[in-house]
């Protein structure tokens, strides 16, 4: 595994591009959120998905998000209502991921199985935006979690050495906290709050 040391709020270019070259070649890396450490692949990679799945012991049926630069990639992929586009305008940027209907053109492999909804987020921290638009497409995400490990309070460089032998490269931005984000099902007519965390619940 390979560690790249990037500043957290002024990311060097040579640095996304080396992790922007990682994921082109298939490779699953583990990089800063604004809720979290997050393992990260390219949307055409279904080995990393099924790697993902059975690095975290989850069953088909789990959905993974797309993370994206900005509300326009959200609604390529995506079914949005007025209201659903309204409050994700608002609260993105930031620590929220968002369920929503599928667009019909978005391929089975990204869709949990039976499902025809998928998450989606804008983080709201320069490493992951930096990585994002460089890559020029939204990346496929998976809070990092592993049900062997506790990471919560963690140093990076303690993260790094307990993922040595299950990512391909670490992206250390330093500290990022560890609370994951506000799970908001918009599928409805009304926002339903799937899990409470970092994202503030204040339209309730």
């Amino acid at each position: 595994m390979r560690v790249l040391n990037v500043h957290p709020q002024n990311p060097q270019d040579r640095l996304i591009a080396q992790a922007v070259a990682a994921l082109s070649a298939g490779q699953l890396i583990a990089y800063p959120t604004d809720s979290g450490y997050a393992l990260g692949w390219s949307l055409g990679s279904v080995a990393n998905a099924e790697r993902v799945r059975r690095m975290r012991r989850l069953d088909s049926r789990h959905p993974f998000t797309l993370s994206c630069a900005e509300l326009r990639e959200i609604g390529h992929f995506t079914k949005m209502s007025d209201s659903a586009f309204r409050l994700i305008k608002r609260l993105t940027p930031g620590p929220y991921t968002f369920l929503l209907p599928a667009a019909s053109s978005v391929p089975k492999r990204l869709l949990a199985e039976k499902r025809r909804t998928i998450g989606v987020r804008v983080p709201d921290h320069p490493i992951a935006l930096a990585l994002v638009r460089a890559l020029g497409e939204p990346l496929s995400t998976s809070t990092l979690l592993l049900p062997d490990e506790e990471l919560i309070g963690l140093e990076s460089y303690e993260m790094a050495e307990r993922l040595e032998q299950k990512v391909d490269l670490f992206l250390d931005g330093g500290a990022c906290g560890s609370e994951p984000t506000t799970v908001v099902d918009l599928c409805g007519d009304a926002p339903v709050v799937i899990r409470r965390g970092k994202g503030a619940v204040d339209w309730e």
